[in-house]
Order: C-alpha cells, then structure tokens, then sequence
C-alpha cells in the first residue's frame, strides 16, 4: 500500500472512531457547529458575497441568484450568455472584482458551446446593475477561453479567485483528455493568471514563450476545483484525483504538479499510475486522500465564531458528504477534522460574522449556515 494512500486510511479510521493516529491531532466527529437551513436551489455551483451581506448564487442551468440572507427573499440577475449545460458543465464560479464597491465589475465562469459537439470553459465579466431584490448583467465581455474546445462533459474546473496582485486565477481542467495537461500548446489542465481584464502579465512564468503559454501559472493538473489564497497570500488548490489520489497543494508560479505522468491515483480501467514519490521534479501534494473526498470547494476561515478553525482550509466533500478542515503548518499539512454533512457538499463560503455557509450538490438542496454550538456536549 503506498504511504500516501496508509495516511489518508489512517485519518478517515481516526475520523471515524473520533481517535487520534500517531504524529496527528485528534480527529473528532463531533461538529462543533448546528446548523441552520437559510434558502434552497438547483444545482448550485458558486456563492459570492456582495458588500451589502447578500449572496449571488450560481446554478449550473444558467441562472444567477440574488439571496437576501437575512430576510431569505431570493430574485433573479439576468443577462447571462448561453451556457453549455450538462454532465459537469453549465454555469460555474462568480467572484466579485477587488475593487467591486467602485467598479462594479462581476466575474463569473462557464461552459461555454462550440461548433458540434466541442465545448470548453470560458470566464467573462460584466457590471452588475442592482434594482430591488433583482439584478441585470451590463457590458459582457469573454476574457479568457480554454484552448481548444474538445468534446466531453467533464473537468472544467473554472474555479476563479482574485490574489493579493490583484491579478486573477483560473483553474483549468484538461477536460479528461489526459496528455493536454503537459501540453503547453494548450492551456488544458493548468492554472492561469491574468490581468483583471484579460491581458497576460509580463511576470508569469512563461510570458517569454508567447502564445497560450505565456498565460500559465502552474501545468500538470487533473480537475482543480478548489483555489483559494490564504492569509500569507499563498495560493492553494486542490484537485480531484483519477481513481484515488485527490491532492492538496501549494500553487507555486512555474511548476509542474505531474498528472497524468505522475498520481497517487490509478486509471479508472485499472491501469497503474506511478508514484509522486517516484519522479521529484514534478510537485508532490501535501495532502494526499484515498479513499478519495472528492474535494469540490475551497475557503480559508478567518473570523471568530470558530476559533479552532482560525486559519485552517475549509474543504467541501462530494462523495465523503462532508466537510475537511486542513491544518497548515510550514512546508506540511495534513487533515485536521472531517464532518459529516448527510449530503453532498458542493461550495463553502465564509461570511463576514464568521460563520460558515455550505451549498449542497444537487436538485432542491439547501444552503445551510454553520453556527457555534454553544452546548458544551457537542449535541445539536
């Protein structure tokens, strides 16, 4: 068994029994939280806050939603482009510009359609005109589109986030064609940084090569569908495996993270993949998780209705149903807690009071908000 898949065993046990393993803290079941239904959707994807404390939620179908959390008055913002719906795709993040309270400016990524059956990723922004409890999409611009459009349903990651450059980040998946993601011919299976409004830094790492190059970040990535930056304003992403292997790692600009030279994954058909630990010079993950948990979101908390958790990643899980808390320490990190949820978690977000919402996947699912429980026994 490798060591990374043993670790990954060890800690889901220790979740499990609520009992520490040797070298790691304890890892309880208990959640330190109740929570508290707030509104429902269809297939959310993405949640942003506004200024003003509401939340625009995204539904893959292709419809932006306007919540007021307070009240639970949900509208309509309208002016979206057509998206390719289906399988995997359709309407994807929505991050709001840094300087959103002057600008106005909305980024939100998608499916996009092409000729026959090829489709691909695409990140537009637009000014987001409010009126009421609804909203309207002006000046709708493209920025950035995956290269190329390739058949299939699958793996376009599209997380966005904004970095303390004020530049931005997109996660590309390579769209389960495998060999794109080491193909710098195509920006399949990367991490791409641009200007706010599309331009390529002259400081990326391959700004010299020109081309699509010269937009990417990081290369050798599977279906990155977590990126977030942490407070030190390092980013962090991770990424669901093949069968096994879903990693966490610090994005660092030039390097490559191996797949699909490299997992501590295997092929669904079976066949082997070879070690991280096998080929150095391509980046290992910090954390590393078989049985997988099929991370789908990625936050770092900052606030203080949960103490604990001050600093840690937040990690949503699809088929664990749960909700990971990463410690980081240094050069190491490992999984701290894991909470089951009952369902499939598909976005976390932290609000400004601290508290912590969840969106689960799927049809009719409630957005939950995450309080302190302040029952010393742990019960809800």
């Amino acid at each position: 068994m490798r060591k990374s898949h043993l670790l990954a065993t060890v800690l889901l046990f220790a979740a499990c029994q609520g009992q520490g393993s040797p070298g790691t803290s304890l890892v309880s079941a208990v959640p330190p939280f109740k929570s508290q239904e707030i509104a429902r959707f269809n297939e959310p994807w993405a949640m942003t806050f506004l200024p003003d404390g509401r939340l625009i939620v995204s539904e893959k179908s292709g419809h932006l939603k306007l919540l007021d959390t307070a009240s639970g008055q949900l509208g309509e913002i309208t002016g979206l482009p057509d998206v390719a719906y289906g399988g995997q795709g359709g309407l994807g993040d929505v991050v709001l510009h840094p300087d959103f309270a002057r600008n106005g400016w909305l980024y939100f990524s998608y499916a996009e359609p092409g000729e026959g059956e090829l489709r691909g990723a695409a990140v537009a922004r637009a000014r987001l005109h409010l009126q009421g409890n609804a909203g309207q999409l002006e000046a709708v611009e493209v920025l950035w589109r995956q290269v190329p459009k390739v058949e299939g349903r699958g793996h376009y990651s599209h997380r966005l986030a904004f970095g303390p450059d004020g530049k931005l980040y997109i996660s590309s998946g390579e769209r389960q064609k495998f060999e794109p993601a080491q193909d710098m011919d195509s920006n399949l299976g990367k991490i791409v940084r641009l200007e706010d409004d599309g331009r390529v830094p002259s400081d990326n790492p391959f700004a010299s090569r020109g081309g699509v190059a010269a937009q990417v970040w990081t290369l050798g990535h599977r279906n990155v569908l977590g990126l977030a930056f942490a407070a030190d304003g390092t980013l962090w992403g991770h990424e669901m495996g093949p069968r096994g292997g879903d990693e966490f790692n610090r994005i660092s600009a030039g390097k490559n993270y191996g797949y699909p030279i490299v997992s501590d994954g295997d092929h669904y058909d079976g066949r082997p993949i070879p070690d991280h630990r096998t080929a150095p010079q391509y980046e290992a993950p910090l954390v590393s998780w078989t049985p997988v948990i099929s991370p789908s979101s990625l936050a770092f908390y900052r606030g203080a209705a949960f103490p604990q958790w001050q600093g840690r990643a937040l990690i949503g899980g699809l088929s664990s149903q749960s909700l990971i808390v990463v410690a980081i320490n240094g050069d190491t990190a490992r999984e701290e807690a894991r909470y089951a949820m009952g369902n499939r978690i598909r976005e976390v977000e932290v609000a400004g009071d601290g508290t912590v919402l969840l969106l689960e996947d799927g049809k009719n699912v409630r957005l939950l908000r995450l309080l302190p429980d302040t029952d010393e026994t742990g019960t809800q």
